[in-house]
């Protein structure tokens, strides 16, 4: 230890010496004193107030402004939209003998009353039925090729006055729907439950929570994200400020698919409006009945709030006329959510009327159990990923890769929960018989090479409901990734089951395969999960968890590979709604001007002088060394003239 007489130490004793000195000093003071040393009057000077008067009177117009688009921002219109008949407690409608969307061919009574006054007595039409239950629920007329023509020409001639629309009416718009939402909450799950055979709970999870997730989303994110944006300048444009602008693209066409009937509607509906776009919605034929349900609360709202509703159309046809809309050429987006053939042939339609598309077309997505994975704790997580919804969920769990060293406790844990599902309350109907046949295909091709199936493996024919589209919740193990039920998209109650012995070979077999939309890693090392979750060839991973990804709705969802392109949800969604604009001006406008320097102006010098200006201009603006940077600023002096 250095001694007290030790010069640093002596210089160490002064400097705490003085700093306990301010201390006492500092705390000796009394707040007038500290007042006064701040020149702080509590009792404001006449020049003082008066400077604060005018202040404050120059800022009041801006205060109203502000306040007026707070409070129109928050305002929440309610209104009523009356729940169908058809999901009141103990409605019982007619049972098909063979449910079908053309049900109607063979049993004409089916039709409407109205059916011969909806134009042309050739008119086709679509029987809507609930696929749990086999009960009619209506048989709607479906759109021409002109009827069609026509909605999307409403909804284009409709959207620049909504484009005109404020933040802030669009965020009102918002909130008055989703207190609907939120107040009607059961009636809208009794209807999507209705139509599509899933369990309220599936409802739920798949419908409501994403559905108001997407919605705050947009309130508290949406104007900031399409807000013009402020980007980084260079040296040479220093005098220049440079803004990235979001502007709306027009009329935007969106193909959604049948599995959640209520959010796969909205959601590219609201993004498109929030962006101040019209939106034109093709349903899937499965689900007409509710989706003219929801649609119409939508319309519900915007004539509550005063806006037009024709700025959003329902669109109600089969493929053939699907085909026509997609080649519209009002359309200037194209969303689709579907099968990979449909979707081949709607990039193929974008194409020719040239405008982008985002492209959802489904996946295999795997739960990747690294060796320290917690199967106990994650068992209930997994029959979730595989059976919610029956499985009808494009990011379901398909695929479990189990490390051999899990294996026997994984089939021992999950086997009898498995087993224990009760079908038609725990696990919902398909949304139709015709995925039974071919299922059943499947799962007895991979037995014939050696898999087993431990549970479930055939149609479940329902004893209250014996037209209900049932499939026995199903586990299927000791399965090879080169059998068609590991390659083939299910989109049932599934649950296939793959065991690996190295990480890396199981990691290939993945990344070898057509599919690339999301999955799930589960293990204890953070590091491993991260490592595996990133080698992944896909869209979106969840760490220890099932889906959670769309669940957030700042994160864009979408896939790679044969899963499709684009993305939506998050400022990678909402901005591919519009047109991206550049725009550059000057720093201070009219102030500071950009000529053209005689050295470059034309006619060009005859000389070596616009040569010599350019070479000094690169160097002063991009080498790296601060010499050469000199050498170019003095050829830029020395030229500039020309």
């Amino acid at each position: 230890m250095a001694s007290s007489n030790h010069p640093l130490a002596a210089l160490l004793n002064q400097g705490l010496e003085a700093w306990d000195d301010l201390v006492s000093r500092l705390s000796a003071l009394t707040l007038g004193q500290i007042w006064c040393a701040v020149n702080y009057h509590p009792f404001p000077r006449p020049v003082n107030l008066a400077i604060f008067a005018i202040v404050l009177v120059a800022q009041i117009p801006r205060l109203a402004r502000w306040w007026a688009t707070r409070t129109e921002s928050r305002r929440v219109v309610r209104f009523r939209w009356p729940v169908p008949k058809e999901v009141t407690e103990g409605w019982t409608g007619r049972a098909l003998d063979e449910p079908g969307l053309f049900a109607h061919e063979k049993d004409d009574t089916l039709l409407p009353p109205e059916a011969g006054r909806t134009g042309s007595p050739t008119r086709k039409h679509l029987t809507c039925y609930d696929p749990a239950t086999g009960f009619h629920l209506t048989t709607l007329p479906l759109l021409t090729a002109e009827e069609v023509s026509e909605q999307i020409l409403r909804a284009h001639n409709a959207q620049p006055r909504w484009a005109k629309t404020t933040w802030a009416q669009r965020q009102s718009f918002l909130r008055s729907l989703k207190a609907w939402v939120l107040d009607d909450m059961e009636g809208i799950v009794r209807v999507a439950c209705r139509d599509t055979g899933k369990t309220k709970v599936d409802a739920v999870f798949g419908e409501i929570l994403t559905t108001l997730s997407k919605i705050d989303w947009l309130l508290q994110y949406g104007e900031k994200t399409l807000s013009p944006e402020k980007r980084p300048t260079t040296m040479l444009l220093a005098h220049k400020v440079s803004k990235v602008h979001y502007q709306p693209l027009g009329t935007t066409l969106a193909l959604v698919s049948w599995n959640y009937s209520f959010h796969n509607l909205l959601s590219p509906l609201l993004a498109s409006l929030f962006a101040g776009n019209s939106c034109v919605i093709k349903c899937s034929e499965q689900v007409a009945w509710s989706s003219a349900w929801f649609f119409g609360g939508v319309r519900r709202c915007l004539e509550a709030c005063g806006h037009d509703p024709e700025v959003i159309q329902l669109v109600i046809c089969l493929p053939e006329v699907a085909e026509t809309v997609t080649r519209n050429p009002l359309v200037r987006h194209i969303t689709f959510i579907g099968s990979e053939p449909v979707g081949r042939k709607v990039a193929a339609a974008a194409a020719d009327i040239m405008v982008p598309t985002c492209i959802e077309l489904g996946g295999k997505d795997p739960a990747f159990l690294l060796p320290s994975a917690d199967i106990d704790f994650f068992a209930s997580t997994f029959l979730r990923g595989a059976f919610q919804s029956a499985g009808q969920n494009c990011i379901g769990i398909e695929l479990f890769l189990v490390p051999r060293s899990l294996y026997p406790r994984f089939l021992s844990l999950i086997t009898p929960r498995v087993s224990a599902l009760r079908t038609g309350l725990d696990v919902g109907s398909l949304i139709s018989h015709t995925p039974i046949p071919r299922l059943e295909s499947i799962l007895d091709g991979a037995v014939s090479q050696g898999a087993r199936i431990l549970a479930g493996g055939k149609q479940y024919h329902h004893p209250g409901f014996p037209q209900g589209a049932y499939f026995e919740p199903t586990l299927i193990v000791d399965v090879k990734m080169d059998m068609e039920v590991a390659r083939t998209e299910l989109f049932a109650p599934v649950m296939t089951v793959v065991p690996y012995d190295d990480v890396d070979e199981a990691i290939g077999w993945l990344n070898a395969g057509r599919f690339g939309l999301g999955g799930g890693v589960y293990g204890a090392n953070k590091k491993e999960c991260e490592s595996v979750a990133e080698r992944l060839e896909c869209g979106m991973v969840a760490i220890n968890d099932f889906g959670v990804f769309y669940l957030n709705q700042a994160m864009p969802f979408g896939g790679v590979k044969a899963s499709g392109h684009g993305r939506f949800g998050g400022p990678e969604g909402l901005r591919s709604l519009c047109h991206v604009k550049a725009i550059t001006k000057d720093r201070l406008f009219s102030l500071i001007r950009t000529p053209i320097p005689g050295a470059v102006d034309f006619p060009l010098p005859p000389d070596s002088t616009s040569w010599g200006f350019l070479r000094g201009l690169v160097r002063l603006a991009y080498d790296p060394r601060w010499w050469f940077k000199l050498l170019g600023l003095g050829e830029v002096l020395q030229n500039a003239s020309g």
